[in-house]
């Protein structure tokens, strides 16, 4: 889909949560009229003030470095803001319609109609179910996705080479260290060739980074564990001991560095770099082409995916990030994923090719942050198979 596409839905999209947002606002000063409630006319104001707040600080870096309890607490005020917004905005245009609908009905059959009300009822219950769903099922509904990725020219013997990616661990309160262990022994069944894991691997400061990093170590691989950090070991200021405790763990965490693996008489290089900020983006990857091997087949673990095509240009096969959760909440309309992610980024998950043939991958991830549930973007172990395109 061409960009100017995307982004006239992305304008078409914010256009309606405005106007479905004023919408709703004057409905709602309507009822308290009419009930002489007066009182209560001023409700709006703080919760649309809380949207604008939450919108605005994600611009705000230093909200980052907030500490574990006002960092979540922002993380839970974004997310559940974002749903208000999504999920009123649906019901509103989903009850404008039933209600133009059920009206022409009402002439003929008064009986249908109220059958009708109680069906738009449950409609707008139907979005707090999927929460609940989200939260107590989707959450914890780990899935195995094996894919193949072509490479060109790859050499015959990287031929089938298997790569477990995990991502987005976020090991908190929100997600178990017996959750986790879960999904390093169903990782171990996959046999794979190396183990990528591309950051987040918890959410702020105080959170179980040791345990996390032991559960890894457990990891069945014929090389090595290698990966990469993400934001939020900057957010916890981890990077350091992530890197040195993961180390002497035999995990190796790639900070602008590289490791060749050999494969027979081929070469496969793995580089990483440290997380790419959005707010950095003319400067993304500076330096990474020297990471690069001629003659191996190149593959940059970045957090962010926003780095691919940059990655393309200097030199990598393949690109493996995470950051984006698949979107984390995420709701299909007319071929169309909405969720908060898109507006960050055009790589929010699944496989996707540049001009050049080369490749990225963008991982669900496992764990959450802010809202404990997902819905639509079920965390995920990858098994990245190496084809020769």
């Amino acid at each position: 889909m061409a960009p100017w596409v995307t982004t006239l839905i992305d304008l078409a999209i914010a256009g309606a949560v405005v106007y479905a947002q004023w919408r709703l606002g004057r409905a709602f000063f309507e009822w308290v009229t009419l009930r002489r409630r007066m009182w209560l006319r001023w409700l709006p104001v703080p919760l649309a003030s809380l949207m604008v707040i939450a919108f605005l600080l994600n611009y705000f870096p230093p909200v980052s470095q907030l500490p574990g309890l006002w960092f979540r607490s922002w993380m839970v005020l974004r997310i559940l803001t974002a749903l208000w917004a999504f999920g009123s905005t649906a019901v509103y245009l989903g009850w404008l319609a039933f209600e133009r609908f059920s009206r022409q009905v009402a002439q003929f059959d008064p009986a249908r109609r109220r059958l009708l009300h109680a069906a738009g009822s449950a409609a707008a219950a139907a979005p707090f179910a999927m929460l609940g769903y989200g939260s107590l099922i989707g959450r914890t509904d780990f899935r195995v996705r094996e894919l193949d990725v072509p490479i060109p020219k790859l050499p015959p013997d990287l031929q089938g080479v298997r790569l477990l990616q995990l991502s987005d661990i976020h090991l908190s309160p929100f997600l178990s260290e017996a959750e986790l262990a879960r999904v390093v022994d169903a990782a171990n069944h996959v046999r794979a060739q190396a183990a990528l894991v591309t950051g987040d691997l918890i959410t702020t400061k105080g959170d179980p980074l040791d345990a996390c990093l032991r559960q890894l170590s457990r990891l069945r691989v014929d090389s090595e564990i290698l990966g990469c950090l993400g934001n939020h070991e900057i957010y916890a200021n981890a990077e350091e001991y992530a890197t040195q405790r993961g180390a002497r763990l035999g995990i190796g965490f790639l900070r602008q560095r590289n490791r060749e693996l050999r494969f027979g008489h081929a070469r496969l290089n793995i580089a990483g770099v440290d997380y790419q900020r959005i707010s950095m983006r003319s400067r993304y990857l500076e330096g990474a082409e020297k990471l690069a091997v001629p003659g191996a087949v190149n593959v940059l673990l970045s957090h962010s995916p926003d780095v691919f095509p940059v990655a393309a240009a200097k030199g990598f096969d393949l690109t493996v990030s995470g950051h984006t959760h698949g979107g984390q909440v995420t709701i299909e309309i007319l071929h169309q994923t909405l969720n908060v992610a898109r507006f960050l980024t055009p790589y929010v998950y699944g496989l996707y090719g540049s001009d050049t043939g080369a490749a990225a991958y963008v991982s669900r991830g496992l764990g959450t942050v802010g809202l404990p549930a997902r819905i639509g973007a079920p965390p995920e172990i990858v098994v990245l198979r190496l084809v020769k395109a």
